[in-house]
């Protein structure tokens, strides 16, 4: 029974004491290595490299001011991870993150985000998710459900047709779904926060969401058939968090941190 599947994964943290707690306050179940991980996220950016043509320099001078922006709020010893993000050619507006540092965003996103902010908050979004390990707590679960503690010491060497939904870039029904949908959450929180320390205006977080509803005109599937929430749910879990930021905002402001990235 699907009710039973939570109960294991519970009882598992209790006996292989691999639990650790996400930056918000969650239980996780994580039995890889960071080693292990920013192994896999470096193979699986190399394939994505190799797939997709880059964008050009001025696409990547502003994504990249606005990444450095945000990593320069990041205590020091995450900062140390070899932050690279990268802009390809592609219309889909999407973007990720991956173990390790490695971010992509494609130029149909710069369609949607239309000011620096609203595309901070993508990137701080991507960024929550490294800081948060969503991808170990993925694969993780995946090994703990489907495959059993056995398959562990394989995990590292999973095939390459394998890796993209591990590390979060797909999907399956079931189990990870709704794993799925809290970490899309918890990354928007933690995203939110960040952007505004960073001196980006979290108001646009929303008005971001308003751009994609504007944009997929409710053609988007629903909820809980997605591994993301609904867009209206974005927009009310960033409401929620909004009085925060905004005090968080304000005295980024008040000390001096005013990103300027021009927009190509």
């Amino acid at each position: 029974m699907r009710w039973l599947r939570p109960l294991a994964i519970t009882a598992l943290c209790a006996t292989v004491a691999a639990c650790s707690t996400s930056p918000t306050g969650r239980s996780q179940l994580l039995l890889l290595s960071d080693d292990e991980l920013n192994n896999m996220g470096s193979q699986a950016f190399n394939q994505y490299q190799q797939e997709l043509p880059a964008a050009g320099q001025s696409s990547q001078r502003y994504v990249q001011c606005i990444a450095d922006a945000i990593v320069a709020e990041l205590p020091q010893e995450q900062q140390r991870l070899d932050w690279q993000i990268r802009v390809f050619e592609e219309d889909s507006p999407n973007a990720f993150a991956l173990p390790g540092g490695y971010m992509a965003v494609h130029t149909g996103m710069l369609d949607i985000a239309t000011t620096q902010d609203q595309l901070a908050s993508v990137v701080a979004h991507e960024i929550g998710h490294v800081l948060a390990k969503h991808s170990n707590e993925r694969a993780s679960t995946e090994s703990a459900t489907q495959l059993g503690l056995s398959v562990l010491s394989s995990t590292a060497g999973i095939q390459s047709d394998q890796l993209m939904g591990v590390l979060g870039m797909g999907a399956q029904y079931g189990i990870m779904l709704p794993f799925s949908r809290r970490h899309e959450s918890e990354a928007d929180t933690i995203g939110l926060d960040l952007m505004a320390r960073a001196g980006f205006d979290p108001r646009e977080s929303v008005t971001l969401w308003q751009n994609m509803q504007q944009a997929s005109g409710g053609g988007q599937p629903p909820a809980w058939m997605s591994t993301h929430p609904s867009q209206g749910q974005r927009i009310e879990g960033l409401q929620a968090n909004m009085s925060g930021a905004m005090n968080a905002y304000e005295q980024a402001r008040n000390n001096g941190r005013t990103p300027n990235c021009p927009r190509p």
